[in-house]
């Protein structure tokens, strides 16, 4: 479908319980679990020893004492006997009076709290009772040592994680998967469901089973050894030693970025799923999070985990077991994280949305090709690939084959997308290749064959010495092939590209301003007035006109016309805008920011002086110095606040090491002094001071408008302020520190510096860097990172739905939410020179180079690119008696 131009843009379920017969948690032959100092074998055997792992009918009203050592005081079990005499004897069950008294009260007293254990494991406690301390008797918090009552706090946190973790998976079956399927009608459509599902949820069953029976076995201790669990080691050991265990979470978490991409994706198209997530979030079990928290929990499960392990170590006697059982755990906790977090940190450092459940993707061709390297040894080494080329990307992959027979292909380089892909040589003679016949015999493998490959060039038009790839196919009919389905292909998505523009680029001038040539040199009536650095466009009255700064001054023409006439003598302006009004309010001023001064104008005496209407003399009495007269003025922007517009600049002054940033309020001119002023110099009439100036850092260079505040862009970061009180409410928000453990290399931030900030939503924001999205709090709100740029962004456009970035040669527009790539825009010279954020009803201006190169000069073209709609096609009216004399 095509677009068309617009001028105005528009109860949880019970856990599996472990089995009752199950009596040996540790693969590992049995650690010695009664070590004296002398390492001596004890003399006697206590019950319960030989594979059986004690409960509550073996223990007597002595089976908790009180350790010898005063300087604990922890309690031991006399059937674990983890804590033993210096001499290796085992406690006899004699004890002093008290000690006796004190654990038959507490045995007594620990009886009366299985009625909260068990709603504790069943989820029915209140969340302020849920806690260790909470559902044991005073009197044995008060006779264990501190540091073991903190042990047991720590390992009643696992039993309450696990249960919360998986309460949390099943929750995703039951609220999220389950209804999705059984939903009459469909929510999404029947025949892309189950690949939806797959790709959303992935193998979350799998891992939702591995943890049902771990929180079986958990309760199951924990029932028997309520208040004082002697260790959950073992039960973790023996799950995280599954290799399907360690398998199923590899999978997932290398696979999320991908799911939360496709959940977003659908939720921004599809109103249906939006209703349905919104009625999802009223499930009681949900606590009305997002879908994203819980597809999340398995990337953070096994590090939370392992902190938590860590600390039941730290807190672990000399003599308790966990201290061989606990190290083995962490070591495969931590394998396994480490095994994760390659995908992790490939998927969380960069966004592709490459879209590929499109219901009109194609794989256009797809095969085998060569790739050709030099080593450090200056020998060329191959390698195989498989190519795909899609109808929007190329792909080059290489082939894993795993154990299991199953074949993985992993990515070896970025996609290229179509758009910025182009073709070079297919015509190199072919080159030969040594390869070992694979017939099976043993003599033949020992002999090399020299095999012809046929070499073809594709690159990046945006990084073509970096992203130039040369790939090497069987035979000449297979490199022909290739050719004629690049040509195609890039055919195809071009004409698509086209017929579905989200931005039109339309010419405004492409005549007047001329930069000079050899032979334009020579004649002295040539019109150079150079190249454009600077334009606004504005409305005056009912007619719309354009204003150009350029070496030679400023200039203003009527919208579509040549007739550009000059107005001012500022060559080269930094800036140049125009306060129109907001509302009922009208401001009338011409904002020019000149070297180290801002000056303000009547923005209807400019536009008279354009038609002819008014001398230059009439502009001149208009004219204020807003700033600059005892400061240079770095940079200046005006910005909307409610129903306020400020205009917002930096100055230095000599010998000062910080600028400091100020705010002038825009004055409706029915305010201003009726009276004519008579000199240049303060009080001015048109702004007045608004808020107390405040120091920014020093190598501030730009300022991106907020809602209610401002980002000032720096070198290592973006600061966000109240331009009201810069000084109390400035407060760091994105720095470089913060950006680069979340994925952006370091290596690609040295050089980049914060373009801006773009609003996403209520709750999100997208750093203009490489693009990365950020809470406003200025934590990173995705897992995946960040967008790396096809094109190196030199600056950009919020537009609806839509960020716009500007390099040297491309325009790059993408969809804000998913960050897909959704047209490019190719021309010389590319630069941004109007960003109409306070006014909708304005397109956005750019300059680039012309297409004239004449005797009078080359031309620079300035164009605005307006946006589109989509083209809604009319049902077409049947007239039955029409087509009745053609007998059709």
């Amino acid at each position: 479908m095509g677009r068309r131009l617009i001028d105005h843009p528009p109860s949880r379920s019970t856990s599996a319980s472990a089995s009752s017969s199950r009596t040996g948690f540790l693969p590992f032959p049995e650690p010695q679990l009664y070590r004296s100092i002398s390492q001596e074998r004890p003399k006697a055997s206590p019950p319960g020893v030989n594979g059986h792992r004690p409960s509550r009918s073996d223990f007597g009203s002595a089976s908790l004492r009180l350790h010898q050592d005063p300087s604990t005081a922890s309690f031991a079990s006399a059937v674990s006997s983890y804590y033993a005499t210096e001499d290796n004897e085992y406690y006899s069950g004699e004890y002093g009076e008290s000690d006796k008294d004190l654990s038959q009260e507490l045995s007594s007293l620990s009886l009366d709290s299985e009625e909260g254990l068990r709603r504790f494991q069943t989820g029915d406690l209140p969340e302020n009772d849920q806690d260790w301390h909470r559902l044991v008797p005073p009197e044995a918090i008060e006779a264990l040592g501190k540091q073991e009552v903190q042990r047991q706090s720590v390992i009643f946190e696992v039993f309450k994680a696990e249960r919360e973790y998986v309460a949390d998976l099943e929750a995703v079956q039951e609220v999220f998967i389950e209804p999705l399927r059984n939903a009459k009608p469909p929510i999404i459509q029947s025949t892309s469901l189950p690949g939806f599902i797959a790709e959303v949820f992935g193998n979350l069953d799998q891992i939702l089973a591995h943890h049902q029976r771990m929180l079986g076995a958990l309760f199951s201790r924990q029932r028997e050894q309520h208040p004082l669990v002697q260790s959950v080691a073992d039960i973790i050991l023996d799950t995280t030693l599954k290799s399907n265990f360690r398998s199923a979470y590899e999978v997932y978490i290398k696979h999320y970025p991908l799911a939360e991409s496709h959940h977003r994706k659908e939720l921004k198209r599809n109103h249906e799923y939006q209703v349905f997530m919104q009625s999802a979030s009223a499930d009681p079990r949900i606590r009305k999070r997002d879908l994203i928290t819980f597809l999340s929990r398995p990337v953070t499960r096994l590090p939370r985990l392992n902190l938590l392990l860590e600390h039941i170590l730290k807190l672990t006697d000399e003599e308790h077991p966990d201290l061989e059982t606990l190290p083995i755990i962490l070591e495969i906790l931590k394998d396994c994280i480490k095994s994760t977090q390659p995908g992790i940190e490939a998927a969380e450092r960069e966004i592709i949305n490459m879209d590929l459940y499109y219901e009109g993707r194609t794989l256009v061709h797809s095969g085998p090709a060569s790739r050709r390297t030099r080593t450090d040894a200056g020998w060329s080494a191959w390698s195989d690939l498989m190519v795909a080329l899609l109808d929007n990307f190329l792909i080059l992959t290489r082939e894993e084959k795993r154990p299991n027979g199953i074949v993985k292909r992993f990515l070896i380089s970025r996609p290229l997308p179509l758009s910025y892909l182009r073709l070079g040589s297919f015509d190199s003679p072919p080159e030969m290749r040594r390869e070992r016949p694979d017939d099976g015999r043993i003599l033949e493998s020992l002999r090399y064959q020299n095999v012809p490959l046929y070499p073809f060039t594709i690159y990046h038009a945006s990084n073509k010495s970096n992203r130039r790839y040369t790939l090497y196919v069987a035979s000449e009919a297979i490199r022909k092939k290739w050719q004629s389905s690049l040509v195609d292909a890039i055919g195809v998505h071009k004409a698509r590209q086209e017929g579905n523009m989200w931005f039109n680029v339309q010419s405004l001038s492409d005549n007047f301003f001329r930069m000079g040539v050899y032979k334009a040199t020579y004649k002295p009536n040539v019109n150079l007035p150079g190249m454009v650095t600077s334009a606004v466009s504005f409305r005056s009255g009912s007619k719309r006109f354009i204003a150009v700064g350029c070496p030679t001054g400023i200039y203003v023409s009527l919208r579509g016309q040549e007739n550009f006439r000059k107005v001012l003598p500022y060559g080269n302006p930094s800036s140049l805008a125009a306060i129109e009004g907001i509302g009922e309010k009208t401001f009338n001023k011409f904002i020019v920011h000149y070297d180290t001064s801002v000056f303000s104008y009547s923005l209807e005496i400019i536009a008279r002086v354009a038609l002819g209407q008014a001398q230059i003399g009439a502009l001149e009495a208009t004219m204020e110095r807003i700033a600059g007269q005892d400061s240079n003025v770095l940079f200046c922007k005006h910005i909307q606040i409610g129903q306020r517009v400020l205009l917002i600049y930096t100055s230095k002054r000599t010998l000062h090491v910080t600028p400091t940033m100020h705010a002038l309020e825009a004055v409706d001119i029915s305010e201003m002094e009726l009276t004519p002023r008579r000199t240049q110099g303060p009080p001015m009439r048109g702004f007045r001071v608004f808020g107390d100036p405040g120091y920014i850092p020093k190598d501030a260079y730009d300022v991106t408008p907020l809602i209610k505040t401002i980002g000032i862009c720096t070198n290592d970061g973006i600061v966000i302020v109240d331009p009201t009180n810069q000084i109390s409410q400035s407060s760091p928000i994105y720095t470089r520190l913060a950006l680069i453990p979340h994925g952006l290399p370091q290596g690609r931030t040295d050089n980049a510096k914060p373009l801006g900030l773009a609003r996403v939503d209520k709750s999100e924001l997208l750093v203009i860097y490489d693009g990365c999205y950020i809470t406003k709090h200025g934590a990173p709100s995705r897992q995946c990172g960040y967008m790396r740029w096809e094109s190196p962004a030199l600056s950009y456009v919020h537009r609806g739905d839509h960020i716009l970035l500007f390099s040297a040669y491309f325009i790059e527009v993408r969809n804000i939410t998913t960050g897909q790539i959704v047209q490019v825009i190719e021309a010389d010279g590319i630069r941004l020179m109007f960003n109409p954020y306070m006014v909708k009803d304005e397109n956005i201006l750019v300059a680039m180079r012309g297409g004239k190169d004449d005797e009078s000069g080359i031309s620079d073209k300035i164009a605005e690119l307006v946006e589109t709609s989509e083209i809604t096609t009319a049902a077409p009216v049947t007239v039955p008696a029409m087509w009745d004399d053609w007998d059709m």
